[in-house]
């Protein structure tokens, strides 16, 4: 197995009225980002977006997190990828289930979703994950517009699928890698 050191990854975005794009820096998560984490998270929280997370979790499971991180220190936006073993998932091959994907209100509609979106496929290739997988209780048209379609929650790996709540109504998206 090879593995390297996380880096800044830099992406392009789009802007109609700029001759040069701005450019976007998405990291991995820190242990000590949980706070901050949890912070963004809470907006989505309250509206029913996203479920609730304890600090402790966002701290133990930093790693899986890509931030969008502002000047001025705070997070424009994150989202999560946890990898699950083939023998989890219903194809046999190793499968990833991005999660607690939010953007910072005030950076909405400037990017930055579908660069932490490029950033996680990026990231799931390296990892050789063969398909992502994420539930959405809203329309999922940025997971839609990056190939994502709707499936059958059982295609899914299966500790994931089973923990997620009936009351939701959240719809299971798919993606091959």
């Amino acid at each position: 197995m090879i593995t390297a050191t996380p880096r800044p990854v830099a992406y392009a975005r789009p802007h109609p009225h700029t001759p040069s794009a701005p450019t976007l820096f998405v990291r991995t998560a820190r242990r000590e980002d949980a706070a901050a984490l949890a912070a963004l998270s809470q907006p989505f929280v309250r509206t029913g977006a996203l479920r609730e997370r304890p600090l402790s979790l966002y701290a133990a499971q930093a790693a899986d997190f890509l931030v969008v991180e502002d000047r001025d220190g705070t997070f424009g936006g994150c989202v999560g990828l946890r990898a699950y073993p083939a023998a989890e998932a219903a194809d046999r091959a190793p499968a990833g289930v991005v999660y607690n994907f939010c953007v910072a209100g005030h950076r909405q509609g400037g990017g930055v979703g579908a660069g932490l979106l490029r950033a996680v496929l990026a990231r799931a290739r390296t990892q050789g994950l063969g398909s992502l997988f994420t539930a959405t209780t809203g329309g999922g048209g940025l997971f839609l517009r990056y190939g994502f379609a709707p499936v059958a929650p059982g295609l899914a790996p299966a500790a994931w699928a089973t923990s997620l709540d009936p009351r939701r109504n959240a719809q299971v998206l798919m993606r091959i890698v």
